[in-house]
């Protein structure tokens, strides 16, 4: 135990709470405060994993009783491992993941610990989505309020675009509630501004209609490259907002529609996702398959099979930043390919280019989000297993930001990066915003309690 927690404290705690209570050497501790990113291996004091919007409550009065640093855990995919420190309090919402579907009024509720897989599991029978991660197993609660980018986003704007009230606990321990109308200041910030004003216990989405949604993911061998990131490029830019997509450098992965002399092998993808039928997207994509990918899957899918189709398993070691492009001209596609054909070698890295715009680009620029604007993201994306690749990966992920900053604008999102500065922060939000952001800061958790995270300072 931490040198602050007498057993009489903890006692207390345990008393305190429906959900459970893990200290060092305890049951479960080790699984408990494992990551996705296996690089991050972390001791907290306490992980109270809460059942209820009390037991949130009760835990941070605790950690600010027994002063322990105070970290909060949903999906645990902060690339920075932000939601486990070191002789910490762990608020663990992964106990809290119920989702409540109300296809009529077109809105989900969807508490603090739920998943992506949670989420869309619950819609899917409605034929309702709302703008999710590209992951399954990311946690709802930090993406969306770092803002949010899916594949649906070109259709539906970015999951923040869709928050309609948000519940929250404070660093005091109180209940807010907050929407466009009760607590507005606070309601803007979250559109961005993350986990920096309370712990989330539960939020409310809008949902739209999906009826279909369809994938055409195509592979190419690497000399092909220029070519294919050229065509998705032009294709991208006069895509309708119904198509998402982005075109990728990967090892080929070991799945049943790669064949196996290719499988660990680099490849070009190019996917396009549609928020429709496959037919119109194999129209829509026809000048790439005339550039004979050497595998295509091309099909039907049910969103939330969509959503699970790129998963990493968790555990591998995990490096990954992005930059928000204001274009994307030939120079910057052979710099991507450039760099997309040195990736390390035994590793599982990507090397992404992700198609913007539409909806995103569009929607309300009132929010602290300057980089929705970008109509392409470059995001580098190193995982790999191996301790003594560790330096080789962040490296390249450093080179390739650098290689596309003359096409990059200063704000990037943050749920993309890990913890790369306060300037960093700052540019993200914009100068203006920043300063604003802080205020609402100071009024909520003056004491910057809720300091692990891509972190506001409060103002004054």
């Amino acid at each position: 135990m931490g040198p602050h927690v007498s057993e009489s404290a903890l006692a207390g705690l345990v008393e305190d709470l429906a959900g459970e209570v893990i200290t060092p050497g305890g049951p479960g501790y080790d699984e408990a405060r494992a990551l996705h990113n296996g690089m991050i291996d972390r001791r907290p004091s306490v992980i109270a994993q809460c059942a209820t919007a009390a037991d949130v409550s009760n835990a941070i009065l605790f950690g600010r009783e027994t002063e322990l640093p105070i970290a909060v855990r949903g999906g645990g995919h902060s690339v920075a491992g932000t939601s486990m420190i070191d002789g910490a309090l762990i608020v663990d919402l992964r106990r809290m993941h119920g989702v409540v579907v109300d296809p009529e009024d077109m809105t989900v509720r969807v508490e603090g610990g739920a998943t992506m897989a949670h989420l869309d599991h619950a819609c899917q029978p409605f034929h309702v989505a709302t703008t999710g991660g590209r992951v399954s197993t990311t946690g709802v609660g930090g993406f969306t309020l770092g803002g949010g980018s899916g594949w649906l986003e070109r259709k539906f704007g970015l999951a923040s675009d869709n928050l309609l009230a948000a519940d929250l606990i404070t660093a005091e321990g109180r209940h807010v509630h907050t929407d466009a109308e009760e607590n507005p200041e606070l309601f803007w910030a979250l559109h961005g501004g993350g986990g920096n004003f309370g712990v989330a216990t539960s939020l409310t989405l809008r949902l739209h209609p999906l009826p279909r949604m369809s994938v055409a993911m195509l592979f190419f061998l690497p000399d092909d490259a220029p070519e294919v990131v050229r065509t998705f490029r032009d294709l991208g830019a006069r895509a309708p907002d119904a198509m998402g997509g982005g075109a990728i450098y990967l090892p080929a992965p070991p799945e049943p529609f790669v064949p196996e002399e290719l499988v660990g092998r680099l490849v070009c993808g190019a996917l396009f996702t549609h928020a429709g039928p496959v037919a119109e997207l194999r129209e829509f994509a026809a000048p790439l398959f005339a550039l004979k990918p050497v595998v295509e899957v091309v099909t039907d899918i049910p969103y939330m099979d969509l959503q699970s189709m790129l998963d990493d398993p968790p555990g591998l070691r995990n490096y990954w930043s992005a930059e928000y492009l204001r274009d994307f001209p030939d120079e910057a596609v052979d710099v991507f390919c450039d760099r997309g054909a040195r990736i390390p070698a035994s590793t599982a890295t990507q090397h992404v280019l992700f198609l913007m715009g539409g909806a995103v680009a569009a929607g309300p620029s009132r929010y602290p989000q300057p980089w929705r604007t970008a109509p392409w993201a470059v995001h580098p994306f190193a995982t790999w297993e191996d301790p003594a690749y560790d330096e080789q990966a962040k490296q390249w992920v450093r080179d390739v930001r650098a290689d596309v900053r003359p096409w990059a604008l200063d704000a990037t999102y943050l749920n993309f990066i890990g913890a790369e500065g306060e300037q960093r922060i700052v540019s993200s939000f914009g100068e203006e915003n920043y300063r604003r952001l802080a205020a609402v800061k100071a009024d909520y958790d003056p004491d910057n309690v809720f300091r692990y995270n891509q972190n506001i300072a409060p103002a004054g």
